[in-house]
């Protein structure tokens, strides 16, 4: 009595494997992660958001941080892989929150905004290429998922078909690519 559901050795081995294999990079142990533990999030981030759409991103976003961690041999104890994944949707589950408590109400636009200037040409090419820059730096996988996402939109499935990764993996490929992207042009045009 008092206890958890018990979980075979087997799920312990796999857990294992699976952190281990996705730690060194294999496109497929990624589509793997995502196709395990991507419906249980969603179920449990739907339910704490009552939102299926930040499900969705919050959902992504544990899985993009995931692998980013299991890459970089952030998990200690690669048989608790799902205690992993979980206290990560945790922790953006409550920073969702706090950012969400955080935010004032939207106040309306004054009369003045027709006196709003768009930037100059040379400043707009200055960030074009900025934005350039940052995309280069991108690993070429995540490239030529925003190349085929940005230049030929496609939708992640037909891109999925093209590159042999699941639909999901190109979602998460191609937001991680985006927000790596925002990242260095914010920091490139602050300095």
């Amino acid at each position: 009595m008092g206890q958890g559901p018990l979980v075979s050795p087997q799920a312990f081995r796999d857990d294992a494997s699976l952190a281990a294999r996705v730690g060194r990079g294999e496109p497929e142990a990624e589509s793997e992660l995502v196709a395990r533990f991507r419906p249980g999030l969603l179920t449990m981030l739907r339910f704490r958001t009552r939102d299926p759409d930040t499900a969705q991103e919050l959902a992504s976003d544990t899985l993009m941080a995931a692998v980013a961690a299991l890459r970089s041999g952030k998990l200690r104890e690669s048989e608790r892989l799902a205690g992993f994944i979980h206290g990560i949707a945790r922790n953006l589950l409550n920073n969702f929150f706090r950012r969400k408590a955080a935010v004032p109400p939207l106040e309306p636009l004054d009369d003045h905004s027709d006196q709003l200037q768009a930037p100059d040409e040379s400043e707009a090419e200055e960030r074009r290429a900025v934005v350039r820059r940052a995309i280069d730096q991108l690993e070429e996988l995540d490239r030529r998922v925003l190349s085929l996402t940005l230049l030929e939109g496609l939708k992640p499935g037909e891109i999925a078909l093209r590159i042999r990764l699941s639909p999901e993996v190109v979602r998460m490929r191609k937001s991680r690519a985006l927000r790596r992207v925002a990242e260095r042009v914010q920091e490139w045009l602050r300095t």
